[in-house]
């Protein structure tokens, strides 16, 4: 169900920083449109840590209105707190999404045994397949290998998005675990290895931009035409690095803006780039034909 490229899609806000129903709309959309494999709302590229319940549960429906069974949602349900990350998924899963994506807790920095037992505890308490989401640069916490085989030893733990950026540990997951565990790359940059070592794709920040193309990259990856792959991936490799010139999804957000795709809005602690990366953003967009004449010329 989750293979191929999914989007780990940005939250769009109005000027007064409330929730943009009719941009999300329009973002989920044109991710269908454009052929992306899965949605993944309400991750921390949705800036979910400042979502109230309210708004994180109506981000959620928007994409399954949009998606009407056409690709899974795999919808984002983390946290330090495990009742409330338990709580939230109960009623992602009344809501017919598709599996839930939990990022490890951060800040409380639990040990691998607290590890193993918060997962547990939502896997318990949910049917729907769980999604781990290992990101060591932001939450203080690494789930390896042993760690995961633990895991995958519950019934509905189906897989690990893995963004430890450490293509060693993702050889390891990929050579010790079972085939049938799904292994997603977490950084755009790393789709292509991660899959040629029997990944079976991506959640992607840079498919908010162009979605049809990081499909295409992915699709080729798992068809085995690396060649196409790595001319993609050449292509579009200055986009996934200046998606990350400062933490995402600022740059993200800020490119599409520029794009005409949504209001330049980010919440507290989340602010615009510095100008000098936005110029940065620019630069390379225009070099994509993402903006000026030659985008305006694809859109008509």
């Amino acid at each position: 169900m989750f293979a191929g490229c999914g989007t780990a899609l940005v939250t769009p806000f109005r000027r007064d920083l409330s929730l943009d129903e009719p941009a999300l709309h329009k973002l989920v959309r044109r991710q269908i449109d454009a052929g992306i494999d899965f949605l993944v709302p309400c991750g921390t590229t949705g800036e979910n840590p400042t979502l109230s319940e309210r708004e994180h549960l109506r981000v959620v429906e928007i994409t399954l209105e949009e998606a009407a069974g056409r690709v899974p949602v795999l919808a984002g349900a983390g946290g330090y707190n495990t009742a409330e990350v338990i709580a939230l998924a109960r009623k992602l899963e009344s809501m017919r999404v598709d599996g839930i994506l939990s990022v490890t807790p951060y800040y409380n920095k639990p040990t691998p045994e607290g590890i193993y037992l918060h997962y547990k505890a939502i896997a318990t308490a949910i049917s729907l397949p769980l999604i781990v989401y290992n990101v060591p640069r932001r939450t203080a916490t690494n789930v390896d290998t042993a760690m995961l085989k633990r895991l995958a030893e519950i019934d509905n733990v189906v897989g690990v998005k893995e963004a430890s950026g450490d293509v060693g540990q993702i050889a390891s997951i990929l050579g010790h675990l079972p085939e049938d565990f799904v292994v997603l790359s977490g950084d755009d940059a790393l789709a292509l290895p991660v899959i040629a070592l029997g990944g079976k794709g991506l959640i992607s920040v840079v498919s908010n931009e162009i979605p049809a193309e990081m499909t295409h990259l992915v699709r080729a990856c798992l068809q085995n035409n690396f060649e196409q792959a790595r001319r993609l991936q050449r292509r579009f490799l200055p986009l996934m690095e200046v998606n990350f010139v400062e933490s995402s999804p600022i740059p993200v957000k800020a490119a599409m803006a520029a794009m005409g795709l949504l209001e330049p809005v980010w919440r507290l602690p989340l602010c615009p780039p510095r100008p000098d990366n936005e110029e940065k953003i620019r630069g390379v967009l225009e070099c994509l034909g993402l903006v000026g004449e030659r985008h305006v010329a694809r859109a008509n």
